[in-house]
């Protein structure tokens, strides 16, 4: 991993943040990608530029096509031809309603930003991984969504990103013989500052709504990531993967009495 220049997006704060640390711990420069947490970005840039990597912090909005364009641009140029993508940022309206009740806006919003932005990107990294033969793009869904369940009060979101399963599948054939691995992560309700902590310290805490009885970490997500991007596991491509303690976010766990 020593040397590979890897971008994740959405990463100031949360699961992103997590993640580049844990890449830039594998020998990884790192791009780090924000819209509104610019101290947090910078502050994350100094804390892994002691770590021995180069690191830099671009403010772009994945929903937004010419942003992608001049996101990929800036890592090319400051760091070199991006070897892994990490496709982490992509909104969310925690709040539950019909599918009826969403403004156009929203709709847009949501689709551009966890579907549509993400396919631009991985076309637009795409020859440079195929020029040197090598390439690790990973996705990020939710629970389940392999299954394209229904998800009622969650549609446009379900819908974007059961979409991006097909597209993860695909491209995972399509790109296979030119070394690149495609796959995605589905991290279980990770909320708040859980994002950021180890497992260590999940296990110090309790969560009745998991079957395992613990909230997930940033760690859990993190550790499946860097997994993913090594060297060896090129025979993992094209797959779906659930890290969520048995959490199904559509079908609640009834706890046995």
């Amino acid at each position: 991993m020593m040397g590979k220049v890897a971008l994740i997006t959405g990463s100031a704060k949360g699961l992103g943040k997590r993640t580049a640390l844990t890449l830039a711990e594998q020998g990884c420069h790192i791009a780090l990608n924000y819209v509104h947490s610019e101290s947090e970005a910078y502050a994350l840039q100094s804390e892994i530029e002691t770590m021995g990597v180069r690191c830099i912090a671009i403010q772009a909005d994945i929903s937004r096509r010419e942003d992608i364009t001049f996101l990929v641009r800036q890592v090319n140029e400051k760091l070199g031809t991006i070897d892994i993508l990490i496709n982490n940022a992509g909104p969310f309206i925690r709040e539950r309603r019909l599918f009826a009740d969403y403004s156009q806006s929203d709709i847009l919003a949501m689709i551009d930003g966890n579907f549509v932005g993400t396919i631009l990107l991985d076309h637009l990294v795409l020859p440079g991984m195929r020029d040197k033969n090598w390439g690790r793009i990973i996705h990020f869904g939710f629970g389940h969504a392999s299954e394209s369940r229904a998800w009622p009060h969650r549609a446009v979101y379900a819908a974007s990103k059961t979409g991006l399963v097909s597209f993860t599948k695909t491209l995972a054939v399509e790109e296979a013989s030119h070394g690149i691995t495609v796959n995605m992560v589905c991290p279980g309700d990770i909320r708040g500052g859980n994002k950021e902590i180890s497992i260590l310290e999940a296990r110090e805490l309790r969560d009745g709504e998991t079957p395992l009885g613990r909230p997930g970490s940033g760690e859990d997500i993190a550790r499946v990531i860097s997994f993913l991007c090594q060297p060896d596991s090129d025979f993992i491509t094209g797959n779906i993967m659930d890290i969520s303690g048995g959490l199904d976010p559509i079908r609640p766990w009834v706890k046995p009495s």
